[in-house]
C-alpha cells in the first residue's frame, strides 16, 4: 500500500507542474509497465485481472489524490515563487534518469536503426508542443459559466491531457496551458473544495474526457510496449530529451510570465539534488529486486 501510494503521490506532483509528466516519473521509478498494464487490465481484462488491477490502482490513486490536493493548495505558490529552483531540480531529475533508462533497456538501445527515427519524432513532438504553448497559451476559458460548446471542448481537452500524462516526456499540464485550461481547471478544483458548485458541470465533462482518453490511449501504449518496445523506448527517450527545452522555457508560461531559465538563474545544487534523488530511487529499486530474488 505504501509503495503504490508513494508512486501515485510522485506522479501527481509531476502532473501538476507544466514541463514534467507523471508518465516520466513512472518510467524513471520503474513502475510504468505495471501502471499501464493495470489500467489496461481494468478496462479490458478478465474478472480476476480487473480485481487485481483495481486493487493496485486504488492504492496508487489514493497517493495521487493526496499529491494533487497538496499541489493545488500548497505547492502552487512554490512553483510560482521559486520556479527556477524547481526547474533546476527537474532538469537534474530527468538528466539523472536518462542513463538509468539506457541501462535498464540496453537490449532495446542496441537496436539503433529501429529507434533513431522514433527518438527524433519524440524530441520534436515535445519541442513542438512547447513552442505552440508559447503562442497559444494566452487565452483562457471560464469553467464557472457552463455551455454546451464549452462542455464539448472540455471533454476533448480532458482526453488530450490525460493521454499526454501517460506518455513520458509530454506534460498534461503543458497541454492544458496550450488550450487555456490550466489555470481555469486549478481554479475550478479549488472552488469545488470551497463549496462553490458552479464549477461541477464543467468539471464533470472534463472528467469524462479524462476517462475516455485513458481507456483509449492505454490500449495503444500497451500494444506498442509489447510489440514495438525498442521504438517506444527510443521515442520515450526523445520525449524526455525534448522536455529539457520545455523546462527551460517553463517560467514563460506562468500566469505571471517570467524569463526563461538561464545560466544566471540555474541552481546547480538543486540540479544535483534532482539527479541524486533519481539515483536514490534506483538504488532502492535494485535492493528491493535483490530481496525479492533471494526470497
Amino acid at each position: 500500500m505504501l509503495r503504490e501510494g508513494m508512486d501515485g503521490f510522485c506522479m501527481a506532483l509531476a502532473d501538476s507542474v507544466p514541463g514534467v509528466s507523471g508518465g516520466t516519473v513512472a518510467f524513471i521509478m520503474g513502475f510504468y509497465d505495471c501502471f499501464i498494464g493495470s489500467i489496461h487490465d481494468f478496462a479490458y481484462g478478465k474478472r480476476q485481472q480487473k480485481k487485481d488491477a483495481l486493487r493496485y490502482l486504488a492504492k496508487m490513486g489514493t497517493g495521487w489524490a493526496a499529491g494533487m490536493i497538496l499541489a493545488v493548495f500548497a505547492l502552487s505558490a512554490l512553483f510560482e515563487n521559486h520556479i527556477y529552483l524547481v526547474s533546476s531540480l527537474f532538469i537534474g531529475f530527468i538528466g539523472g534518469a536518462v542513463p538509468l533508462i539506457v541501462r535498464e533497456e540496453k537490449d532495446c538501445i542496441r537496436q539503433v536503426a529501429k529507434g533513431i527515427g522514433f527518438f527524433l519524432f519524440g524530441l520534436f513532438l515535445v519541442v513542438g508542443i512547447t513552442w505552440l504553448n508559447g503562442r497559444l497559451g494566452g487565452s483562457t476559458i471560464d469553467l464557472g459559466q457552463f455551455s454546451a460548446a464549452g462542455a464539448v471542448k472540455l471533454f476533448f481537452i480532458g482526453m488530450a491531457a490525460i493521454s499526454s500524462m501517460f506518455l513520458p516526456g509530454i506534460s498534461g499540464s503543458t497541454l492544458l496551458l496550450i488550450f487555456g485550461a490550466y489555470i481555469p481547471v486549478i481554479t475550478a478544483v479549488r472552488g469545488v473544495f470551497s463549496l462553490d458548485f458552479s464549477y461541477v458541470p464543467s468539471l464533470a465533462f472534463f472528467g469524462c474526457g479524462i476517462l475516455a482518453g485513458a481507456l483509449t490511449v492505454v490500449k495503444a501504449i500497451q500494444v506498442c510496449l509489447q510489440r514495438f518496445r525498442p521504438q517506444m523506448v527510443y521515442m520515450i527517450l526523445g520525449m524526455m530529451s525534448g522536455s529539457f527545452y520545455t523546462i527551460v522555457v517553463g517560467p514563460t508560461t506562468l500566469e505571471m510570465p517570467q524569463a526563461a531559465l538561464s545560466p544566471d538563474t540555474f541552481h546547480v545544487s538543486a540540479c544535483i539534488a534532482g539527479a541524486a534523488l533519481v539515483f536514490g530511487m534506483q538504488l532502492l529499486k535494485d535492493r528491493g529486486a535483490a530481496r525479492s530474488g533471494k526470497e
